[in-house]
């Protein structure tokens, strides 16, 4: 899967092969898409065909995944193409060619294309807003606590931290967490019945 100059050189992904939603749009089907959000994401709206893996389940799912690779081309998507990229990253790392969707599923919508939605599956909350909910309440916490207690003040100013960390890294260590609510994991058997779909 060749590279396209959607993704610049300065930024993450820049390695990463990338296809823009339109280019996706146009190859859907000869592409295996992989949607690495949380099962509540991915439920909201996904690529039509697209297969649910959540990036912290993307280990014991690279055997299915190698199958899949060897039958044709990967376009791994999320929200916004960050988590992705990194999902090909590692997949690139086991020696697994994949492309990542450039701007997620959110630029896939923008642009008008189809989005799947499961039949009465339970949505959940794009993983960024559940960051910025969990962010700032243990922020408020900290600043409310603090006015009796000085030292919980650094409740908030270590996520505070934590975001310019995460900035600087484009990492996300309270996504990661987020990730292993109950909410935000897949049924074993969902993840079970994906495999054996990659594999069949």
């Amino acid at each position: 899967m060749e590279p396209t100059s959607s993704t610049s050189s300065t930024s993450p992904a820049s390695t990463t092969p990338s296809l823009t939603a339109d280019q996706a749009h146009a190859r859907l089907s000869e592409l295996t898409v992989i949607d690495v959000r949380t099962p509540g994401e991915y439920a909201s709206g996904h690529l039509p065909g697209a297969h649910n893996i959540p990036l912290d389940h993307l280990d014991a799912a690279l055997p299915a995944l190698e199958t899949a690779a060897g039958r044709g081309d990967l376009l791994v998507g999320c929200a916004s193409g960050a988590r992705s990229a990194t999902a090909c990253r590692r997949l690139a790392d086991r020696g697994i060619s994949a492309a990542t969707l450039t701007g997620g599923t959110t630029a896939w919508t923008q642009l008008g294309h189809d989005v799947h939605r499961p039949a009465g599956a339970r949505t959940a909350w794009a993983m960024e807003r559940q960051v910025r909910l969990a962010a700032g309440t243990l922020v408020l916490t900290g600043l409310v606590a603090g006015r009796r207690r000085s030292g919980a003040r650094w409740l908030s100013a270590g996520v505070a931290g934590g975001l310019v960390f995460s900035a600087l890294t484009d990492t996300c260590g309270m996504a990661v967490l987020l990730a292993k609510l109950p909410h935000n994991r897949p049924k074993a058997t969902d993840l079970d019945a994906t495999l054996a779909a990659l594999t069949g």
